[in-house]
């Protein structure tokens, strides 16, 4: 015990939660951590969100989007797990490569300690070298920033053999920390069997006892649930769980993820957080921007119909960020967004017209590969040709200079090196850093970047200024020698890298809104900051519905 308080008489002043889950998979933690680190933002804590994902990948970088969904990328170039993309549209503040963390990664320091020989000849073992690296993780963020309270979301479900390392290294911290410094929250389940017209509580005791197994009593329960959870049931979760009442935290299904957070104050789970970790609750949170912004997405004045055209649709996560920035730009035009989910590969010359007929705006996806190539180039192709407003995205934007220029400047073989690296008009190639590069993960050109906008463009209306920084992810880029002809036919570049002259924005300049981007907006959306260039998407998809319901 002499030794424990030694330990914490030099730690930091930061609090730490911990968010684990059980039952099943998909219940929600991200959601659940973004929720609580906005309330605890909003009454005036400095907070923080990071990520522990069990996978041994070291990033989700080289992962197909069907396995993992979105890759989302941070401005200093982490390929990242999606959920940082809810921390940072809910928190309104940017993550970064400390915000995420892989069993991968974890096993790569140890290594790289070991070969270097930082451990003395000593055995490397899971305890104690990789959880001291997961302990270590678990501070990371504080070394160039001080923060009040940082939330770690526990990847996985609590009984995985993959997160084991993570529970112990909690376990540990725990105790090293003490209980007024770190806080241990568990999401579990609690079913309705309509066969019986019950909510079951087994699940959740079942998940608490293998956390108790593991050392770790958690502090507070929020209790996923299709049903209002009732005081005798509460009761009983509390009692079997080792908790008090006020700890078990009802979390209803909600329409909107972003009405979650308003879900949790009113079970006062900020409230309940703070004074466990010996936190006055400072000011009431206010909520009346959140509220504002949750009305006009629950009561739309009206609704765009946008088609999103990309290789991985069945599983709607691999587009997520992009999504609920169509969501949220929407929503700020008091509009809701009816997302059509249309596969590259089903896209046809002969077809078009009956996909896109009804649509008010094309959003061409980005992605990799040949697959569904020809699909993307008759979607772009239609939108062209009928002035249906066009928004492509990184490979989006590629294949709008393919099209170009296989349809308009009549170079039938055009095509992108990433799919044809004999083609004779190579309006799209790698980049040429690129070309000596031969390991996958982490080596495309990732991050932040700053872009100077031509004055007049689409793209300077839509930002209001001539310099923005976006992020990127790619490996080839718009071949500059064929800039002129392009330039010349209609197609201009209104956005460069200021340094390297890169290509970044193309646009037509006879149509009322067609913009490619090489960069990926949507890791930039927020709630309180929705993206310029979505809000002018939107915008001009709506436009273009008007102008059809009134025959103009």
């Amino acid at each position: 015990m002499r030794f424990r308080f030694l330990y914490n008489s030099m730690a930091s002043t930061t609090k730490y939660i911990f968010v684990t889950g059980g039952v099943t998979s998909s219940l929600g933690k991200g959601i659940l951590a973004a929720s609580l680190a906005k309330l605890l933002q909003l009454r005036g804590y400095k907070t923080t969100i990071q990520k522990f994902d069990p996978y041994i990948n070291i990033d989700p970088g080289t992962l197909n989007p069907y396995e993992h969904g979105e890759c989302y990328v941070t401005d200093d170039g982490a390929e990242t797990d999606l959920d940082l993309g809810h921390y940072e549209r809910f928190l309104n503040v940017p993550t970064s490569q400390a915000n995420n963390v892989t069993t991968g990664r974890i096993y790569e320091t140890v290594i790289k300690r070991e070969r270097m020989g930082e451990y003395g000849g000593k055995t490397v073992q899971v305890i104690p070298h990789i959880t001291d690296e997961i302990k270590r993780r678990f501070e990371l963020l504080n070394e160039n920033e001080a923060y009040d309270i940082i939330l770690t979301e526990i990847g996985g479900t609590v009984g995985d053999i993959e997160s084991l390392p993570y529970i112990e290294a909690l376990r540990q911290f725990r105790y090293d920390y003490g209980p007024e410094h770190c806080l241990v929250i568990h999401l579990t389940l609690v079913p309705y069997l309509k066969a019986v017209g019950e909510l079951k509580t087994k699940p959740t005791q079942h998940s608490v006892k293998s956390l108790l197994q593991s050392g770790i009593q958690p502090d507070i329960l929020v209790c996923r649930s299709e049903q209002k959870i009732p005081i005798e049931v509460r009761t009983k979760v509390a009692r079997f769980c080792n908790v008090s009442l006020d700890s078990v935290i009802e979390n209803l299904n909600a329409a909107t993820i972003y009405e979650v957070p308003f879900l949790l104050k009113k079970e006062n789970l900020d409230i309940v957080t703070l004074r466990k970790l010996g936190l006055s609750p400072r000011e009431e949170p206010d909520l009346s921007f959140w509220k504002d912004f949750v009305s006009k997405l629950k009561n739309p004045s009206d609704e765009v119909r946008i088609a999103l055209v990309g290789k991985y649709v069945e599983l709607h996560d691999s587009y997520l960020s992009i999504a609920e920035s169509l969501k949220i730009a929407a929503a700020e035009n008091e509009l809701s967004v009816q997302i059509d989910w249309i596969h590259s590969e089903d896209v046809t010359a002969e077809n078009t017209e009956r996909i896109f007929k009804e649509v008010d705006g094309i959003l061409v996806a980005p992605g990799f590969g040949e697959r569904g190539v020809e699909g993307k180039i008759h979607s772009v192709k239609y939108a062209r040709e009928h002035n249906i407003p066009f928004y492509g995205i990184c490979l989006g934007m590629q294949i709008a200079v393919i099209e170009f220029a296989r349809n308009v400047l009549e170079l039938p073989s055009a095509n992108s090196t990433e799919f044809d690296e004999n083609t004779p008009d190579p309006v799209i190639n790698m980049m040429e850093e690129q070309k000596r590069v031969k390991q996958l993960g982490g080596t495309m050109r990732l991050g932040g970047y700053e872009c100077v906008l031509r004055r007049n463009s689409l793209v300077h209306q839509s930002y209001q200024k001539t310099r923005v920084r976006e992020r990127h992810r790619h490996r080839y880029e718009f071949n500059s020698e064929y800039g002129k002809k392009f330039e010349r036919k209609g197609m201009i570049m209104t956005g460069r890298n200021p340094e390297t002259e890169l290509i970044e924005i193309v646009e037509l300049r006879d149509h009322p809104y067609f913009i490619g981007t090489q960069f990926h907006p949507e890791y930039q959306t927020t709630v309180e900051s929705p993206h310029p260039l979505f809000l002018s998407f939107i915008n001009a998809a709506y436009a273009h519905k008007m102008s059809k319901e009134n025959g103009s």
